[in-house]
């Protein structure tokens, strides 16, 4: 998922720096359990976001049949769920929230007792299956609940053609357990199929390897065990464009055409990061553009990333993103954190592949100004951040894993592991990675066991020109002394002429021609002091209340907003109501409320834009704005 813009050791010393991080192993046998996990899981850590038991009894395979009703936005059918059963005598635990369950029984269609437990604010409820001797499958009847964390159901009005409704789920990190009763662990792999019926007319698309229509039913098969959060689901007024025979981008009518401009290098990734980390191993790889109030920039569901339409600049300054959620297929969706505490494991290492992707596509100048912003932006919210949410490897017992979801594991990850690079050299690191996706492929890993590699493929093999305290790295608070910082002879530039505007140039004198989005973006970051004057001849100057690229436009509205220039008033109120992506809402609410009369305006317009907002995103403002629904 995207979200923000984002070595040697002495023979005495590495160990004693490791082994603290490698905790002891927490699966534990029991009566009638297999010898140990399955190939394909983790049981080493517990996760304490899920109430699944899979140490004892694990779905290895579901059947979806699902039935769409956009008239009450509900959801209704089953789901059967084929097990593995280490202990006889253990029930089948699912995790469900906000799911109204029908019936439940077993292959044979004979009721099995069950007991949804008191929901719990983050989990949701516990679902208690008792199971016969001889049960090897169980059939769960449901429905959704309206209001679905995971679904976000949107009106025709909210949609490019303005003709059909829209459906999309987003099931990170613990909310696919709104739409499917399963165990909601990353953990626990599985594979899948669905038969989803929709209304004529509508099209449906999943995160799977195969697709076929039948009239308003569509059926899907993934053949390859992924996550639960990791299933994905999107239908409406869709239509596809070839990039290359593996690639493809899915999008509303209307909004396809820009979208298959701006992103056809889809098939120059792949190959790229093919040749640094090895086969893409998911068959096909398209790409989705939601409307636009999608909560995050993009997410990596296997087969179909999902994508915010604010990615669509004009000019592939922003395609990134894009390389962030297929090196996914690497780091995250081939390998995958085993519980969320081990987020970095996921999404540091894809911002390290997305930044070997760019530079090898668009050269190392635009891949050292995304770092330098990405370091940029960690900088500024570790000085928000309390000390234990500064760590890697952070304890979030008793808290929603989307805690864990900051520039922490994305920058401070992949800073780490450019750090590996530095010491070991690109070749060994490039080696070590390739090794590390082929030998864990479609399994579940947390921390320990990455550490542990490590010191058995790279550390104790030695030949490093420094050195790394992988503690401090990686159970350490901030950002370590020896992190890696480029130097940007563009934002040299950039630096000069924001000097100039400060000592008092005029705008129009001002040295920007072929600044790109990065530099503007640069620019406007480090603009402050400024006056609402002075704001307002930038404006004359360059448009950027009226630019149509997203990511220089919330930059300098939230800028605007934080110093009085009221220019920006009508076009933040209309961005407010039609954008969801929560990277964007929450610095541009930030700024509403550090304004004169802020929480009267922030909650004026809030209370309008709320219901378009995932519930995600109205979640993190909710808090932030001290809203009660």
């Amino acid at each position: 998922m995207a979200t923000a813009w984002r070595g040697g050791y002495k023979d005495g010393m590495k160990r004693t720096l490791l082994l603290p991080l490698l905790p002891a192993i927490a699966w534990t046998a029991c009566t009638g359990c297999a010898a140990g996990p399955e190939p394909g899981s983790a049981m080493t850590d517990l996760d304490v976001h899920s109430y699944a038991r899979p140490a004892e009894v694990r779905t290895r395979h579901i059947d979806l049949d699902l039935t769409l009703d956009f008239d009450t936005n509900i959801a209704r059918g089953q789901v059967t769920h084929h097990l593995v059963r280490r202990n006889r005598h253990a029930p089948f635990v699912v995790d469900t929230q906000d799911l109204a369950i029908a019936a439940v029984t077993d292959a044979a269609g004979r009721p099995l007792s069950h007991e949804l437990a008191t929901a719990d604010p983050h989990l949701g409820r516990r679902l208690t299956i008792l199971l016969g001797h001889d049960t090897t499958a169980v059939t769960i009847r449901y429905r959704t609940a309206p209001e679905a964390a995971a679904m976000q159901w949107l009106g025709p009005e909210q949609t490019s053609g303005q003709k059909l409704p829209f459906l999309f789920t987003q099931g990170q990190a613990i909310l696919t357990r709104s739409w499917i009763p399963l165990q909601d662990s990353p953990a626990v792999r599985i594979t899948w199929n669905a038969r989803i019926t929709a209304p004529t007319g509508m099209t449906t698309v999943m995160s799977a390897v195969e697709r076929e229509v039948d009239g308003e039913t569509t059926t899907f098969r993934m053949d390859k065990p992924v996550p639960s959060y990791l299933i994905a689901l999107a239908c409406g007024d869709l239509a596809s464009s070839d990039i290359s025979g593996r690639c493809a981008v899915w999008a509303e009518p209307a909004v396809l055409p820009r979208a298959a401009a701006e992103l056809s290098d889809m098939e120059a990734m792949v190959v790229a990061c093919e040749e640094l980390f090895g086969p893409y191993r998911w068959g096909r790889y398209d790409l989705l553009v939601l409307p636009p109030a999608f909560p995050f920039g993009g997410m990596e569901n296997p087969c179909l990333t999902f994508a915010t339409p604010t990615i669509l600049a004009g000019d592939k300054s922003l395609v990134a993103l894009v390389a962030h959620e297929l090196a996914h297929s690497w780091s995250g969706n081939l390998v995958t954190n085993a519980t969320w505490r081990d987020f970095w494991l996921n999404e540091g290492f894809t911002v390290y592949l997305e930044q070997r992707i760019m530079e090898r596509l668009y050269g190392r100048d635009r891949a050292t100004m995304e770092i330098a912003l990405g370091m940029q932006g960690l900088a500024a919210e570790l000085e928000e951040l309390p000390p234990p949410d500064q760590i890697l490897h952070i304890d979030l017992t008793g808290r929603n894993p989307d805690d864990g979801m900051t520039a922490v594991a994305y920058d401070k990850g992949a800073a780490f592991l450019r750090r590996l690079e530095q010491v070991y050299g690109r070749e060994t690191l490039d080696a070590f990675l390739r090794s590390w996706f082929d030998q864990h492929a479609f399994q579940s890993v947390t921390t320990a066991e990455f550490l542990a590699f490590l010191e058995a493929e790279l550390l104790a093999k030695g030949g490093g020109e420094g050195t790394v305290d992988i503690v401090r790295w990686v159970r350490g608070i901030g950002l370590p002394a020896d992190a890696p910082i480029p130097e940007s002879t563009l934002f040299a530039a950039v630096d000069t002429e924001r000097d100039r505007f400060r000592a008092g140039a005029a705008s129009s004198e001002l040295r920007t021609d072929g600044w790109v989005t990065q530099q503007w973006l640069r620019f406007l970051a480090d603009l402050d002091p400024v006056t609402p004057e002075r704001l307002a001849e930038l404006d004359k100057t360059f448009q950027f209340t009226r630019s149509g690229n997203s990511e220089i436009l919330a930059a300098w509205m939230a800028l605007a907003v934080r110093r009085g220039y009221r220019g920006v008033d009508r076009r933040l109120d209309l961005f407010l109501m039609t954008v969801g992506r929560r990277k964007f809402l929450k610095p541009l609410y930030e700024a509403l409320l550090a304004a004169e009369n802020g929480k009267a305006r922030a909650l004026a317009v809030y209370r309008r834009a709320r219901p378009r907002y995932h519930a995600v995103s109205q979640r993190t403002l909710d808090a932030m704005l001290d809203y009660r629904p």
